[in-house]
């Protein structure tokens, strides 16, 4: 299988998992299909991932990737984006925020005869998390934020005496 064509059947993937057709999404997958993802205690084999797939898909209903390098070498494509998405069901124990969410991802999927053997995933979790309201943002991002804030109040003070 060629280059262009591991990296057409990947973003397919990613593209059938937007648009929600599962069916289509479990077609790409090997039958020994083995994803390894953080926070898991071990990897997941292809029913399973099937099931967190279905998880997230309904989190996440309006779910779209973006890419922004998407990189072949031999049997492994390297997917870098984002995907965003509007926080409308059950996610993990965690009931719908309505809160959209932007987050950055690193996905290395190995392809084997035409389909994808093996997934390993990175995405940042904490900062959706934060996105959602779960986790409080750090205070060096508080004060950031307040800083900013500050300066433009003081602008707007410092234009408004100016004008009188």
């Amino acid at each position: 299988m060629s280059a262009e064509h591991k990296k057409t059947l990947i973003l397919r993937y990613y593209e059938e998992f937007d648009k929600g057709d599962l069916a289509q999404v479990e077609d790409m997958l090997a039958p020994n299909f083995v994803a390894y993802l953080p926070g898991m205690s071990e990897p997941l084999d292809r029913e399973t991932f099937k099931q967190f797939a279905l998880m997230f898909r309904s989190a996440f209903p309006d779910i779209q990737h973006s890419f922004e390098e998407v990189i072949v070498e031999g049997d492994k494509v390297v997917t870098r984006g984002t995907f965003t998405g509007k926080h409308q069901g059950k996610l993990q124990g965690l009931p719908p925020t309505g809160k959209h969410v932007t987050v950055s991802f690193i996905h290395i999927d190995r392809i084997v005869d035409g389909q994808i053997m093996e997934h390993w995933g990175q995405a940042d979790m904490v900062g959706m998390l934060q996105q959602l309201g779960v986790i409080p943002l750090p205070v060096w991002q508080i004060l950031k934020i307040g800083a900013i804030a500050l300066t433009i109040v003081c602008l707007i003070g410092s234009w408004v005496l100016l004008k009188t």
